[in-house]
């Protein structure tokens, strides 16, 4: 199951929206195939590591992260590949919750005569596919806010410079979050002060779907984002009605969301991302600022952090930190992080954590 986990990771950055899974055929103790699910439409993780172990598999073990499909999709049930094969044994990390799927694959298996076990290594198979279960549980996206930071907290000195605050490896990790990420999103505050392209250029990679929170719609229609619209999309979540600056970002090839105001006047972040998740796009990456992070905080939507230190210190009693006011006074209300990683980065140290859930998690 761990060499099956391993090919599964493989997928990462291409699956989307299908999960990522990894399979592996096994005679006796040795591995005679593997195979993972590289793009949607493409054969599933089971299909490819059969079809490479091919007249092998017959009376073998299939060792899979994830619950075979036993429906119609864009390609044929992964059930049927399994029975034509003649393995004799399915080992099984996890259930899918997917409603298609959820025991149908495990039942039609057991239907057909052979040995299914359930649930090996099923926490580290859940870990592959945080933001597909996330999705499928609760319909909305997994979010993960990332900043760079000066080791006084601070995302940005006094005058507001921010680039150049992280280092180049630290650079190319966010590519390449970027690269797995479904969609990036930033505040307006982001477009006009660094006017970013927020594309994926330092890993190999698609560009996610580029997202401005701009409730008024101040981005100009000369901004890098909007540069290569029609290539790679960009979506302005506004509550601004104003047709002829709609139309106006439109015909730069921006695509314009409308919602009603939430309380404090600004786009609701949770229409926002529900929409999102109906899209397909079930991991968004946020890169601030400090107002769009205190605002994931805040309504309680951030599920993972992803920190940068730099070391040096910025001081100013006007910069801005990672996160304002989250209306939590004492220590006992503070957002807890589990599940910590911490490591450098060249010059940088990277910290990453969940956002702890009272005993729930998606991972």
């Amino acid at each position: 199951m761990r060499r099956a986990i391993l090919a599964a990771r493989r997928g990462i950055g291409s699956t989307h929206p299908n999960p990522r899974v990894g399979a592996v055929v096994l005679r006796g103790r040795e591995c005679v195939a593997s195979g993972y699910h590289l793009r949607a439409g493409e054969a599933h993780a089971e299909v490819r590591a059969l079809e490479r172990a091919g007249e092998m598999a017959f009376g073998a073990t299939l060792v899979v992260t994830l619950e075979p499909c036993a429906h119609f999709g864009r390609t044929p049930p992964c059930v049927d590949a399994i029975v034509r094969s003649g393995v004799r044994r399915v080992v099984i990390g996890m259930r899918d919750p997917n409603p298609l799927v959820d025991g149908r694959g495990i039942e039609r298996l057991r239907r057909e005569g052979l040995d299914v076990e359930v649930g090996l290594l099923e926490t580290e198979c859940r870990a592959l596919n945080p933001a597909y279960l996330k999705q499928l549980e609760t319909g909305l996206p997994w979010v993960t806010l990332k900043a760079m930071l000066s080791l006084d907290g601070r995302m940005a000195s006094e005058s507001g410079e921010s680039r150049g605050l992280g280092g180049e490896a630290e650079q190319r990790l966010v590519h390449r979050l970027r690269a797995e990420s479904d969609a990036v999103l930033v505040g307006v505050g982001t477009v006009l002060a660094d006017d970013p392209l927020l594309t994926v250029r330092l890993t190999r990679g698609r560009t996610p779907l580029r997202v401005v929170l701009d409730s008024t719609l101040r981005t100009p229609p000369g901004a890098r984002i909007l540069e290569r619209a029609g290539e790679s999309p960009v979506v302005l979540a506004t509550t601004s009605r104003a047709k002829s600056r709609v139309r106006e970002l439109e015909a730069c090839g921006a695509s314009v969301w409308v919602f009603e105001p939430g309380a404090d006047g600004r786009v609701p972040l949770d229409p926002l991302l529900r929409r999102l998740a109906g899209e397909g796009r079930f991991a968004v990456l946020v890169e601030g600022g400090a107002a769009v992070h205190t605002s994931f905080l805040r309504e309680g939507l951030a599920d993972r952090v992803a920190v940068g230190i730099a070391p040096m210190i910025l001081g100013g009693t006007g910069a801005s930190s990672l996160a304002g006011d989250l209306g939590r006074s004492r220590l006992s209300e503070a957002i807890a992080l589990e599940g910590l990683r911490v490591r450098r980065l060249g010059r940088d140290l990277w910290i990453e954590g969940t956002v702890a859930r009272n005993g729930e998690s998606h991972v």
